[in-house]
Parts: C-alpha cells; structure tokens; sequence
C-alpha cells in the first residue's frame, strides 16, 4: 500500500513540535500542498488527516492547504500517561496556526473539529479570516454513535491495557471489518468506501499504539461536557454556544440533509446566532460530508471563499 502522505503532499509528512496545553511539547504531524492563501483543515473525533483526500487537491489548486492531526490523532504524538483537559484542542490549534502562517487563514473543519474551530474563532478572531464548519455538535443531545457511548465509559487504564498488548493490531481484520460497517453507515452512498479507505482510515488505530487510548478520553471528556451542558453546570458547549455573536468573519455552515448524528435543524439555529454566517444544506449527505459530498463540500467552499472576496 502506498503512503498516503506521500502520494497526497509534495514534502509527504511532515512534523511540527508545539506546546501542548499542558505545558509540554508535541510532535504534530501536518502535510501542505499548494501556494496562495493557507487554509486549513480539520477532521473530527476518530478521523485524522485522510478524512480530507478528497478535497487536499480541489482546493491546493486556489490556496496552501494545510492539512494536520490534532494531537493524539492519526500520526501525531499521543502522550497517553498525560490527562487531557476540556478545550484542549482550541489552545493546541492556536499555537499550530501560528507556527505555520503568519496571516489569517481559511479554517475548514467538521464535526468535532468544528465545534474546536468555532471556539478558535471567538478567542482569537484575529487568527481567522472566512470560517467553514460542517455538521456541528453545537447543540448536541448525547454522544450520536453506540460505539462512542460505549468506549467513553470504559475504564481508561482498561482501554490502555488493550492498546499496549497491541490488540487491534493482533485483530487488524477484524477492525477493518467493523469500523467499514460503521464508516459506511454515515454515508449516503457507503460503496463509495474502498478497501483502500479503510485501511487507511484504521491504520491509525491499528499501527499505532496509543491512538486508541487517547480516543477513548476525548470521546469521555465529551460525554461529560455534554452531561455538565444538560445539568446547566460550567461546559465548553455552553461558552462556545454563548458567544457565537463574537465571530465576525464570514462564515459558512455546511449540513447534511440526512444527518443521523446531529439534524439540518441544528445549523439553521447557528446561523441565526452567527453576525455574517450562510448556510448550505447538502443533498443526499449524511454525517461524513468530507467523504460522502465532497464535490459538493469543495464547490461551495471555493463559491463561498470567492463571493466573499477571499480569492
């Protein structure tokens, strides 16, 4: 199987080292392609980079695409002894913008990195200059997968046992298996995922110990946000819900029509609350837009991008 970092960026992977929110350094694996503007993109909880294959190259051809995974993600450095504090990301996300671009960028992002993005967006608006979000947990009910509800009340010492004795790597084809059936689920169209895909999309998981655990205390992190913002107790959903009016660039929300996670409804109700926000509602897309729409996802990025005199 080729690398797909290498087939994807000029320079392949590449690793940037940051201070984490925690005070410590991390390795950062990113790939960029293109020249102009930069834009970034952002995947959500599970994913990493590969969720955005389809779009590096449609939008390199307009912009710098930088393409990155979050720490503990994909092929970044997953600190598993270190404990991990809620809104994390938005503080890592910051310091990884700023090592890079020297300019306000794109922010491209989805589902979890979405909500990361909008909370980005309000702490340091100087950072963002157009804002696109796709499928965003800004109003969520409950963690919207069994999977998720169920690997966020594990033990997080007994999720750590599993990924040090290697299990998913001893059961590869089983989790190919199971995480296809899954993946396929939030697509419209699931034959769109190759075997390809898959093993790419596990490969994480599979290859490289750590990943598991450090998805499990994201997805536990966010069960107890959501059960504080339900209790009306101090959460992260609540400040990001509560200061939506302080993002002042033009913003556009992408939503799948047959979004089983979380409903179209959801994005009328935050472009009532953004200053300069369109919204777009995707045909025949579910969940995984950047994978199941993303002819779509990349045409209206670049017309929304363009109307707004960013290009």
């Amino acid at each position: 199987m080729k690398d797909w970092w290498q087939e994807t960026f000029p320079k392949g992977r590449q690793n940037l080292i940051i201070t984490d929110a925690n005070g410590y350094p991390v390795k950062i694996a990113y790939g960029e392609k293109g020249t102009g503007k930069p834009l970034f993109l952002l995947h959500g909880v599970g994913s990493w980079s590969y969720n955005w294959r389809h779009s590096v190259q449609p939008l390199s051809e307009h912009f710098r695409v930088i393409c990155f995974d979050a720490k503990g993600y994909g092929f970044s450095e997953k600190p598993v002894s270190r404990r991990e504090q809620s809104g994390h990301q938005i503080i890592e996300f910051e310091r990884i913008i700023l090592s890079l671009c020297d300019e306000p960028v794109v922010l491209v992002a989805e589902s979890l990195g979405a909500l990361i993005a909008l909370g980005l967006a309000q702490t340091n608006p100087h950072l963002i200059a157009r804002l696109v979000v796709l499928n965003v947990p800004i109003f969520p009910q409950r963690l919207p997968h069994w999977g998720m509800s169920l690997l966020s009340q594990i033990p997080l010492e007994m999720v750590q046992a599993i990924d040090s004795f290697r299990l998913a790597h001893l059961f590869a084809p089983l989790v190919r298996e199971i995480m296809a059936i899954e993946r396929r689920g939030v697509l419209y169209d699931p034959s769109i995922l190759t075997q390809e895909d898959v093993y790419w999309i596990t490969y994480p998981y599979t290859e490289i110990p750590g990943t598991l655990t450090k998805v499990a205390e994201e997805l536990q992190i966010a069960a107890q946000e959501i059960e504080q913002f339900q209790s009306n107790k101090p959460n992260l959903i609540s400040k990001v819900q509560e200061n939506l009016g302080a993002i002042r660039c033009p913003s556009l929300i992408l939503w799948g029509e047959l979004d089983s996670w979380f409903p179209a409804s959801d994005g009328e109700k935050l472009r009532q609350r953004l200053l300069d926000a369109r919204l777009q509602i995707l045909p025949n897309c579910c969940h995984d837009a950047s994978t199941g729409a993303s002819q779509a996802v990349n045409a209206a990025i670049l017309h929304f991008l363009q109307e707004t005199n960013f290009y």
